[in-house]
């Protein structure tokens, strides 16, 4: 059975899917998550990689559209932006509900 092309919606969620695969940027979009702007020597205090690697990791976030930056004097904060998450979540919804139907086949099909 060949496969359905992929939704807009999927389309969308991929490079938000893609930034998040990786675990230094799944931990900076948890600290970011607090709604607090935070600076990279904030952002870099106890994490194991240096902060220029958190400097690459927010720009790769920066390019999926997770976060931004804005130069408040010297430094430079970063904020979450969540509305970029939300095709992610739909995406994961979805993935959700099929799974839950696939299942609720299995179990009647093992009921029988």
């Amino acid at each position: 059975m060949p496969e359905n092309p992929p939704s807009a919606g999927w389309r969308e969620a991929a490079p938000v899917f893609a930034a998040l695969g990786d675990g230094t940027r799944l931990d900076l979009v948890a600290r970011l998550c607090g709604g607090e702007p935070l600076s990279i020597t904030q952002l870099s205090a106890g994490a194991a990689v240096t902060r220029q690697a958190i400097t690459k990791h927010l720009h790769v976030l920066e390019e999926a559209g997770l976060v931004r930056g804005a130069r408040r004097g010297r430094e430079q904060r970063w904020e979450l932006d969540p509305q970029k998450l939300d095709p992610a979540r739909r995406c994961l919804e979805q993935i959700g509900r099929e799974w839950e139907s696939a299942l609720g086949r299995l179990k009647d099909y093992v009921e029988r």
